[in-house]
């Protein structure tokens, strides 16, 4: 099985444990904020990766730590992974679990590139206008990219939808060489 394969299965594992005690987005934060610390900090990272460290010493310290701080439930999805290894893929489980609740939710993800900073009432009425046309609750990451010159290119997954004035400009290039225009 791949590690995408088992963070998936990982994930939806928790999602279940999460919706059974009425938590997702807690959870989700939960597992972020794990899932971090073994990304981004050494120490911790070392300690659940390295194998000469015992599996029941590893388990005994993550429950000390977060017993009281965390649902009981979450707990022991930790000790799961820790139990089957698994804790390399912390970070794959949480962005997995990410895109099981945002699907669940309802909530799909659009890159939105502008040549500038939009001001919030155009993020507003984009977000708005790309809600209702895509049938789903937009989460917006907004980027500046002078290089588009003008206009906005969001890209969905693998959809692309391009308005950017370089990309007129190149289709009004390609239309005087060429004698046609791009599709």
């Amino acid at each position: 099985m791949s590690a995408s394969a088992v963070a998936v299965n990982y994930a939806g594992t928790l999602l279940e444990l999460a919706a059974r005690d009425g938590q997702e987005e807690r959870y989700g934060e939960l597992l972020a904020t794990v899932a971090a610390l073994h990304a981004d900090v050494d120490d911790f990272r070392s300690f659940l990766d390295t194998p000469g460290i015992p599996t029941e010493e590893k388990k005994r310290i993550l429950r000390d730590v977060f017993t009281d701080r965390v649902p009981p439930l979450f707990i022991n999805f930790l000790l799961v992974v820790v139990d089957k290894r698994r804790q390399r893929w912390l970070p794959a489980i949480e962005a997995a679990y990410r895109d099981l609740l945002d699907e669940k939710a309802g909530r799909i993800h659009a890159s939105v590139r502008f040549a500038f900073e939009p001001d919030e009432e155009l993020r507003t009425q984009l977000v708005t206008a790309l809600s209702r046309r895509l049938g789903a609750d937009v989460v917006p990451h907004f980027v500046e990219d002078e290089r588009i010159l003008g206009g906005v290119i969001i890209r969905v997954g693998d959809r692309v939808m391009d308005g950017s004035l370089r990309r007129r400009l190149d289709d009004l290039r390609s239309t005087l060489v060429h004698g046609e225009a791009r599709g």
